[in-house]
């Protein structure tokens, strides 16, 4: 049983110190040196910069024609930030005061702030968190009125026309180009990867225990906020560009924010960011994701998952496997329990042996049967051992042959490799 490969010559590899040949290879690698710099700022899990985000927060006020906030304010996480922005325009100017008496918004919720008694939910206990953040930073909701979210004026008005003009300088072609090398990449690595899971976690986190018009409208506040470091995703493509300084210093030192008229609700950047060899957030001993207050997104090679589910993950068994219901969860559970440990526990028929391996199967319920090819290196490893590796191949394979040649791109025919390795 071997592994073998099919012997390619390399392409041809330019010195080390290869220069670009043109001018637009200059540009694009200056392009991608940036993007990287970017993306360092996108992923950083350093303490927030609170005085330099303050500092950025005024300049992208002015930039956009508009006063600077009265209030600037911080929590600790985007999900404390969305409650934030809630509690300030969920009441209205007067309507609450710090005095005996006055009305609490956190009071409303399930076992709320009332006579000292543990809040009956992780979200409850949230709020209560919050409006003592926002009261001890002097911005008690109902005494202070935020005004319109600004957003649209703050943020997508100066990124729409940084983008025009750039299109205008470089035709479409040019601008097809510059995108591609400076802003392609990180937008994947940032949005796709980590703004979108946490966004869509923060919507379903903010309903999971209290379904009321504050957590409501929590979730809709998601639409208000701009997203902070996470901004590098097309900030790279416009590095030095005045008319976004302001925007870029947030994203070089603060974690996501609210813009309103009278008050900027900032919130600190995360404490762990973990990603797998391809960008994904992944993580399989706690959160992928997780920010000073312990709010987190636990994530699985790009697969958000239950924290419930991460937590047994270490402690997995065949039978805890077979129990589970849903075949994504239970795909992440393979993956972390193994492929061949679960192959060898739950006694998986052989179904075919030849010299390039043995082919294994098992039925799984509810979802497509697990099918792997067992092959042996044929070189040995330093202290004269063959390593083993299991190869997962489509449901339909019949022999470990055609396995390994699927894993090529070929057919069973096709495969006819040149030296083993």
């Amino acid at each position: 049983m071997t592994i073998e490969t099919v012997t390619v010559a390399p392409a041809p590899a330019g010195p080390p110190d290869a220069t670009p040949a043109t001018a637009e290879d200059a540009a694009a690698a200056a392009l991608a040196g940036l993007a990287d710099r970017w993306l360092e700022h996108g992923l950083c899990t350093a303490p927030a910069d609170r005085p330099a985000a303050e500092a950025a927060v005024r300049e992208a006020y002015v930039a956009a024609g508009l006063p600077a906030p009265r209030h600037v304010v911080w929590l600790p996480s985007p999900f404390a930030g969305a409650l934030a922005a809630a509690l300030l325009t969920a009441a209205p100017a007067g309507a609450a005061g710090s005095g005996p008496g006055a009305p609490d918004p956190a009071a409303d919720a399930p076992g709320g702030t009332d006579s000292g008694a543990a809040p009956a939910t992780r979200t409850a206990t949230a709020i209560a968190e919050v409006l003592a953040a926002l009261r001890a930073q002097g911005c008690n909701p109902g005494e202070v009125a935020p005004g319109k979210a600004i957003r649209g004026t703050l943020r997508t008005a100066p990124w729409a026309a940084a983008r025009m003009a750039a299109t205008e300088r470089l035709g479409p072609a040019g601008w097809a180009a510059h995108w591609a090398a400076g802003g392609q990449r990180t937008w994947n690595l940032l949005v796709d990867r980590v703004v979108t899971p946490l966004r869509t976690r923060l919507a379903d986190d903010l309903v999971a225990d209290v379904r009321d018009p504050l957590t409501e409208r929590a979730r809709s506040a998601l639409f208000d906020a701009v997203y902070g470091l996470h901004e590098a995703a097309w900030l790279s493509a416009f590095d030095g560009d005045p008319r976004l300084r302001g925007l870029a210093g947030v994203a070089t030192s603060a974690g996501w924010w609210w813009p309103y008229e009278q008050v900027a609700v900032l919130t600190e950047r995360p404490v762990v960011a973990e990603r797998d060899n391809v960008g994904r957030l992944h993580r399989g001993d706690g959160p992928a994701l997780a920010y000073p207050d312990g709010y987190g997104l636990h994530v699985w090679r790009g697969m958000a998952i239950p924290a419930e589910v991460a937590q047994e993950l270490p402690r997995l068994t065949v039978q805890r496997i077979r129990a589970e219901q849903n075949a994504e969860v239970r795909r992440v559970m393979l993956e972390h329990f193994g492929y061949d440990r679960y192959l060898r526990d739950s006694n998986a028929r052989a179904m075919h042996r030849d010299e390039c391996g043995v082919l294994w199967r098992i039925e799984l319920s509810d979802d497509e049967p697990l099918v792997m090819v067992e092959v042996v290196n044929s070189t040995a490893e330093p202290d004269g051992t063959y390593r083993t590796y299991w190869l997962r191949v489509p449901p339909d394979t019949r022999t470990a042959r055609g396995g390994v040649a699927w894993t090529f791109g070929l057919t069973e025919k096709e495969y006819a490799p040149l030296a083993q390795t």
